[in-house]
């Protein structure tokens, strides 16, 4: 699957140093995400409980075939300011020592893999404008668990990326394994994802 997108300069007139400025400042309530997506600063609600009982289930796993020296963070930025997007994924795996700069973001190009649970504010996000940054930044493997997919519940590795498109490397309905390739080489078994 692939998304039509569209090359974004700088919003509004306004550069990647005055929306990250905005983004910094701006307060969300308790628990939110805000994001910058499309050169637009956003704020979501925070995730409901599946949503963080699937992000757990996951980030357990990914624990046990990730390196010493990797993490996986759940409430870490990832900029990509060709696209005019700083967002907050629902888990990253990325080199810890990239977090030895000070800031509360990394480039989307340090993470090794993002993921990202949708919920209904935000599925579009998740499937369309944040793949397209994630694949123009470089990250290597993007997994999306579309609770909300119009033809029912999914979970699709996509990897490859050329431009701002990803290649679709597996795509299952919820409940099917599904198999993260090299560098992780983990069968994810979905059947106990709390999806709605």
């Amino acid at each position: 699957m692939s998304a039509l997108t569209v090359d974004h300069g700088p919003a509004d007139g306004r550069d990647w140093d005055d929306l990250v400025r905005i983004w910094d400042r701006t307060d969300g309530p308790e628990g939110s995400r805000v994001e910058i997506i499309e050169g637009i600063v956003t704020v979501s609600p925070p995730p409901a409980n599946n949503h963080n009982s699937i992000a757990d289930l996951v980030q357990r796993r990914l624990y046990t075939v990730i390196p010493e020296d990797w993490g996986i963070y759940q409430t870490l930025g990832v900029a990509v300011p060709s696209r005019s997007g700083l967002y907050i994924p629902d888990l990253v795996v990325a080199p810890r020592a990239v977090l030895s700069e000070p800031g509360n973001y990394i480039p989307a190009a340090a993470a090794e893999l993002i993921v990202e649970i949708t919920s209904p504010s935000n599925a579009g996000h998740d499937r369309i404008s944040k793949p397209a940054g994630y694949a123009q930044a470089g990250v290597p493997l993007y997994l999306l668990v579309d609770g909300h997919a119009p033809a029912g519940p999914t979970v699709t590795v996509y990897g490859e990326p050329t431009g701002d498109v990803y290649r679709v490397h597996t795509a299952v309905k919820a409940g099917e394994d599904v198999r993260l390739p090299a560098p992780f080489e983990l069968t994810l078994e979905t059947a106990d994802f709390p999806l709605d």
